[in-house]
């Protein structure tokens, strides 16, 4: 990976922020139950269900979801319908789909357990370069540096001042990890993202004020163009997204028929509808018996 070749004044600057930033993690630390988890397979569903979704709305269905599949196995023997009704709420539903696919890939393949390397945790599906970087450090302590959106926010602007291509960005986070501590130092990066170094940073009150180069130097904010920091997502309200979250929700309790899927959306246009339901049934999301549809997929109703 190309390196980001800092000049002596910016490595003093970063020795001087990561020091800032160990002083300042204890106040930075937020009360969530999988930080430093000792089990990777909590961690690791945490990771999954993190990816598109806020935290606030993770954390019970987090909980719900280990109270009834406390280990890679327990969720690998479940019906995918099963996974699914647990998952509801919390979107992207093919997520759930990845993470049971992923359960049973650990079973056949890593002795029924999380992989602790970043490369194998990128052979299972549903996994990119966060979640196996996150996974590998926060279960496993690798000395493996995380870039999310909250990370590439605090890179963008307190480090840089200027918007990072990707593997810029990867490439600093890593020089940015100190020798120990990896796993801690990766989740105060977290925090400061998430609370003070947000979308619309605050700036003020951040802890991280003064060893911040955005605001020593000032200029136009970095951090919407820069690698790693999500854009705005279009309005889920009447989006394709809830009407397939609609439609995994009418098959929760059982199975239905075409038409009875259409009179349960009413307000929905039929040729859409269709599209929909070929797209969930392609994605193994729901799957057919006689005539009917079944959350789940082919290979799971024939189980």
């Amino acid at each position: 990976m190309p390196e980001v070749v800092l000049e002596a004044d910016a490595l003093k600057a970063l020795v001087a922020f990561r020091r800032s930033l160990r002083r300042a993690a204890p106040e930075l630390r937020r009360d969530l139950p999988w930080i430093a988890h000792d089990d990777p397979w909590a961690v690791f569903v945490a990771e999954i269900m993190l990816q598109q979704t806020s935290t606030g709305r993770v954390v019970e269905p987090w909980r719900r979801f280990l109270d009834t599949f406390a280990s890679p196995s327990s969720c690998a023997q479940a019906p995918l319908a099963e996974v699914l009704r647990l998952w509801s709420g919390l979107g992207y539903p093919r997520r759930a789909k990845s993470l049971h696919d992923a359960a049973r890939e650990m079973c056949e393949r890593f002795d029924s357990a999380v992989p602790a390397s970043v490369d194998d945790l990128l052979s299972l599906p549903g996994v990119g370069p966060y979640t196996a970087h996150a996974v590998a450090s926060f279960a496993f302590g690798a000395p493996v540096a995380v870039l999310d959106t909250n990370v590439g926010r605090v890179l963008a602007r307190a480090l840089a001042n200027r918007p990072l291509r990707p593997r810029e960005a990867q490439s600093l986070a890593s020089k940015l990890l100190p020798r120990e501590g990896a796993a801690a130092f990766n989740q105060a990066m977290i925090d400061l993202g998430a609370q003070f170094c947000t979308r619309d940073p605050r700036c003020m009150s951040c802890p991280l004020r003064r060893a911040c180069r955005f605001q020593r130097e000032g200029g136009t904010d970095p951090a919407p163009r820069s690698a790693a920091v999500s854009r705005p997502q279009a309005s889920f309200a009447n989006s394709d997204r809830q009407v397939r979250g609609r439609i995994l929700k009418l098959l929760h309790e059982t199975a239905l028929t075409r038409r009875n899927v259409i009179v349960g959306l009413a307000d929905v246009d039929v040729e859409r509808i269709e599209v929909l339901l070929a797209q969930l049934e392609r994605e193994g999301l729901i799957g057919r018996v006689a005539g009917r549809f079944v959350l789940g997929g082919h290979a799971e109703v024939a189980r």
